[in-house]
């Protein structure tokens, strides 16, 4: 979790000021009682009130609460704006668990698959053979993953490189995640 921890920081630290305050209105909305901390109930009411239950997961939760105290101050919640941001609220699809460093994914569901899952594994799951899935599934961790998808990326025309480029970033302002309900969504 500290990486994610770390890319969330440099990641707030770069937003632009409006930003910023829109990130410290979607605490003080969470954040009902006003006591200055995010308790497990206003934290899943919030969420659910965004259609964003997929994050009310417990293990997320406890991932984001660093200091272990069972709420969540601002600096807490900036990783939480993170994930919805940046759609890396990923689960092992074996034990349920959030993923908060390396994990696996299956290439052929990745890359090949119309499937929207990527069968994502954390590393107990997957190298304690703790899963079922297709035979000839080939696993790779997600760096190695990204790296090799942009080998393949590169290796196609510049043109259909941009087209691609652009379907994402249209998808990402039409579909991405957003912790900013009524004053706006930023996008990364």
């Amino acid at each position: 979790m500290e990486e994610i921890r770390r890319a969330a920081e440099a990641y707030y630290k770069n937003l632009s000021e409006e930003k910023k305050r829109n990130a410290r209105f979607s605490f003080n909305e969470m954040d009902i009682d006003g006591d200055g901390r995010i308790n497990p109930h206003e934290y899943v009411e919030y969420l659910k009130k965004d259609n964003n239950t997929v994050l009310t997961h417990p293990s997320l939760f406890t991932a984001l609460d660093k200091d272990g105290n069972g709420s969540l101050d601002f600096e807490e919640t900036i990783v939480l704006y993170y994930i919805m941001q940046s759609g890396r609220a990923l689960f092992c699809q074996s034990c349920n668990t959030f993923l908060a460093d390396v994990y696996f994914s299956c290439f052929q569901c990745f890359c090949l698959d119309e499937s929207p899952s990527t069968y994502d594994l954390c590393c107990d799951c997957y190298g304690g053979k703790r899963f079922t899935h297709h035979d000839d599934a080939i696993f790779w961790d997600n760096y190695a993953l990204l790296s090799q998808s942009r080998s393949l990326a590169l290796e196609a025309p510049v043109q259909k490189r941009r087209n691609v480029l652009e379907k994402i970033v249209t998808g990402m302002v039409v579909g991405g995640a957003c912790l900013v309900s009524s004053s706006g969504c930023s996008i990364m």
